[in-house]
């Protein structure tokens, strides 16, 4: 991951040392730390005796008499499998990498500890209902007493190898229970929305595009003739329940209206003329530069084509006449995965021990965050609510302007303790809008001082920019309350009410439970903007920028037993635009949503497995539209552009891995976006790929001779039909490259690979550390915008860099006969036998038994721990 990155090249020499001593060592360094799964341990504090049953895969079913000892037995097997991800974590999530990996990692630490992650969730403790907090006591107790008088390769063989970084002394702290909810702050951090689309636009303003070619050009609408939403019905707010609308729909309904329009109407005069100054541009420049330097534990927020899956089905449209859930989060990739699998279970379930549930959690984190209890089953997608807004303000020295004047700034110091060096301390400035986050781009020195620039150096009276970040997750919400209470729902009213309480991240909740209801429900915090669409960052000084509170959770949108007998959201927008209550502009465009519908209506009813199948769609919407045109140009007699035209007109549109078709159309279309767009956008602004870029350029090819397709760094290309016709003998020289002249052996698996990699000394630049660590490449289908998520970046490369993090699919009828999987496996530790068991499984599509009862836990179980106490 990033904060590693920095640090590889000066750690590089002291890690083939270690290697090299590890090696010396033998298996019993590696193995030193594997978990005792089978006889009898310890667990000190518990009440009474807890099992521990794994099944062929390493998923364990925890089975304790009290909720105390079910959720401490849940941090000792975490901290069994997954120590080091643990440790890790909190590290990044507190801003104190650099404690364990020296100076090149404080600029990581420098932009976390600016937000103030871990003390934000400090202060969310003190807002936890009892019960939350007992949790997450007993949990940390769990962690603590695994940890006990473990050190060095007892603890992971990653925490031996600290010994060269300059942490070598370096012993864990106890766990508490800020260490869990302060990840929390990372899930909203990475799933925060629209913020690097608002950096984009407003640096973008100033930018010469040509005769022609226009900003908006860049962000198409969201497409609604040709995609649906959430809620296709439509719906409004009638005696406080969010229902279909029923029958002839009024046009005015989805038209907007004063009500909704009245906080978006931003002032576009006060915002081109704060955008087109110098000092503004110089502090947008060191905001995008900071956030450069950010944590991204699930992956790239900046990556188009992201998203998640979810859909569920009623009765009526299930082959086993009841309800079926599925869902495939699409995070990055890591090594280990981002999920741990596991079963709780009270035994016996009642009043006092009323858990019975099983599902993906967060090593790290108690309770299941997505999966299913003996009532009810819910998924997640990321909702894409616009939560985050940029504010440039105006600073002199330690105040800042208002509308009514100028404030103090909130100051406060932070000192960062680094790993073989000295301390540093910083200075963090705030204004009411929240932490100016550019200032990580000048390690905390001003903007006019910054790398970027000094255009703030000009401004009025030693008067500079900066940017602060008015973001959701930065004010304190119980959110954690919502993990016991999804856990313990036993319907559909239930269900909501522990929905209320999940603040953020702003989620798609899908919901389907054992009578055969299915439901929707919108939560979190929606700011209500006093101006402006969260499109574009606003003046801090105008009294335009800042919000009037949030919707009520009331007035978000929720559904109970659509018409359709289904429900499907892939981050699409919940309700058509203009209606109400507005969370976003910047959503996705609908290309997985389409899919998934229309495969969803091709047949009356659907079993577990056609959903499973779903999951693995392949099919490009993207080349369904440009093969055609494609296909149809004139060769020119170029038997390289012919190749790629006779390859494309015999594929079935699916990237599959083993697709000719698919390598020569990504291969094309990566060379489409170069040749058009490189030359016009500055880099920080070129093409990922996505479904942005299909629907813009989906628009062009109506217009083939658009300024858009005029190439300029290309003398012999100019309009639409040059540049697909040159992108095709482009990607036919490629093909030739890479694999041969002939395209039997053209593989779109070989070009879009994912290799498994380590969080920390995984990307060490260092091979031999790598090979301990990483796993892979792994040949995958899919891609960006598709249904099976496998998302890449076209200026980047094939690579994969977004996943379906795991799939699951639940039949509400026969919860023992589930099926699910993640990308690597249960364990944490190299070389352990679960470390990437489920990754090949995983690649190809197959899944694993997920169940729930404890008569199928006892009947697939190959180890049994009983942990008693001291």
């Amino acid at each position: 991951m990033v904060w590693v990155k920095r640090g590889a090249v000066a750690l590089a020499s002291l890690l083939v040392v270690a290697l090299v001593v590890t090696l010396v060592s033998g298996t019993w360094t590696v193995r030193r730390s594997f978990p005792d799964t089978a006889g009898d341990a310890v667990l000190t504090g518990l009440g009474g005796t807890v099992d521990v049953y794994r099944d062929a895969h390493g998923v364990p079913t925890i089975v304790a008499s009290s909720t105390d000892d079910l959720f401490r037995a849940q941090g000792y097997v975490h901290a069994q499998d997954r120590f080091w991800e643990m440790d890790m974590r909190r590290h990044v999530t507190a801003g104190r990498v650099s404690e364990l990996f020296g100076a090149d990692t404080l600029d990581t630490d420098r932009f976390t500890r600016t937000l103030g992650w871990r003390r934000v969730a400090e202060v969310e403790l003190e807002l936890l209902e009892d019960d939350t907090l007992a949790m997450l006591e007993a949990y940390a107790d769990g962690v603590n007493a695994w940890m006990a008088d473990k050190r060095g390769s007892e603890l992971s063989l990653e925490h031996a190898l600290l010994r060269v970084t300059g942490a070598g002394g370096y012993e864990p702290e106890p766990w508490t229970p800020a260490d869990s909810v302060a990840w929390l702050k990372a899930m909203a951090w990475d799933l925060r929305a629209n913020m690097e689309d608002e950096l984009l636009r407003a640096r973008l303003v100033d930018v010469d595009l040509g005769e022609g070619r226009n900003l908006e050009d860049l962000f198409p609408a969201f497409p609604e003739d040709r995609h649906p939403v959430i809620l296709p019905e439509g719906g409004d707010l009638q005696d406080g329940r969010f229902v279909p609308a029923t029958g002839d729909t009024d046009p005015a309904a989805t038209e907007p209206t004063a009500a909704n329009t009245a906080g978006r109407d931003a002032d576009s005069a006060r915002q081109a003329d704060l955008l087109h100054t110098e000092e503004a541009r110089t502090a947008l420049a060191a905001a995008q530069d900071a956030l450069s330097h950010a944590p991204a534990l699930l992956g790239d927020p900046g990556s188009d084509g992201i998203g998640s899956n979810s859909w569920v089905i009623g009765p009526e449209r299930s082959t086993t006449g009841t309800a079926v859930l599925a869902n495939d989060p699409h995070l990055g990739p890591s090594q280990p995965s981002l999920w741990y699998q596991v079963g709780l279970r009270c035994e016996p379930v009642g009043p006092d021990c009323p858990y019975e549930v099983a599902g993906f959690s967060f090593a790290g984190v108690p309770g299941i965050v997505i999966g299913h209890n003996a009532d009810v089953a819910w998924g997640f997608t990321n909702l894409g609510t616009d939560v985050a807004d940029l504010v440039v303000e105006r600073i002199e020295d330690e105040r800042y302007l208002t509308e009514g004047g100028w404030e103090p700034l909130e100051l406060r110091e932070e000192t960062l303790r680094v790993a073989g060096g000295p301390n540093e301390t910083i200075e963090v400035r705030s204004t009411r809008h929240g932490p100016l986050f550019s200032d990580v781009s000048g390690s905390g020195s001003s903007v006019a001082e910054g790398p970027l620039g000094d255009g703030a150096a000009d401004a009025p009276d030693g008067v500079e920019h900066a940017v602060a970040l008015l973001w959701v997750a930065l004010d304190p919400a119980p959110t954690m309350d919502a993990i016991p209470r999804f856990m313990r729902a036993g319907d559909w009213p239930s269900f909501r009410e522990a929905a209320s309480r999940f603040d953020v991240p702003s989620q798609n909740l899908v919901y389907a439970d054992i009578e055969g209801n299915i439901g929707y429900q919108a939560p979190g915090r929606s700011p209500i903007r006093r101006t402006g669409d969260g499109t574009l960052p606003l003046a801090g000084w105008t009294g335009d920028a800042g919000w009037d509170g949030f919707l009520d959770f009331e007035e978000l949108p929720w559904i109970l037993n659509p018409e359709a007998g289904y429900l499907a959201t892939a981050n699409q927008p919940v309700l058509a635009p203009g209606s109400e209550p507005f969370l976003a502009v910047d959503v996705s465009l609908g290309h997985r949503a389409a899919r998934i519908v229309e495969l969803l209506e091709a047949r009356p009813q659907h079993s577990p497995d056609d959903l499973l199948e779903l999951q693995l769609d392949n099919h490009n919407a993207n080349a369904a539209t440009l093969v055609p045109v494609l296909t149809g140009l004139d060769a020119r007699g170029d038997e390289g552009v012919a190749a790629i035209q006779d390859v494309l007109a015999d594929w079935d549109l699916q990237d599959d891995a083993h697709a000719a078709g698919g390598a020569a159309f990504n291969a094309t279309w990566r060379h489409l976006l170069e040749i058009t767009f490189h030359d016009v956008l500055p880099d920080f602004a070129w093409p990922a790929g996505g479904g942005r870029w299909w629907e813009m350029v989906g628009d062009l090819l109506d217009e083939p001779d658009s300024p858009w397709w005029d190439a300029p760094g290309h003398a012999d290309v100019s309009g639409r039909d040059d540049v697909l016709h040159t992108a095709m003998a482009r990607a036919h020289e490629e093909m030739v490259d890479t694999f041969s002249a002939d395209p039997a052996d053209w593989r779109w698996g070989a070009m879009h690979t994912l290799t498994l990699t380590h969080g920390t000394f995984g990307e060490s630049g260092i091979a031999p550390v790598e090979r301990l660590f990483n796993r892979g490449p792994l040949e995958l289908g899919g891609g960006s915008d598709i249904v099976n998520a496998t998302g890449w970046t076209a200026f980047m490369g094939y690579e994969v860099n977004w996943v379906p993090s795991m799939r699951m699919v639940v039949d509400m009828g026969d919860l023992d006969a589930g099926r699910w999987i993640h990308i690597s496996g249960q364990s944490g530790r190299p070389f352990h036998r679960h470390y990437t068991d489920q990754a090949e499984l995983w690649q190809s599509g197959e899944t694993i038994p997920l169940t729930l009862s404890l008569d199928a836990a006892r009947s697939t179980a190959v180890d049994q721990l009983t942990l008693v106490p001291r």
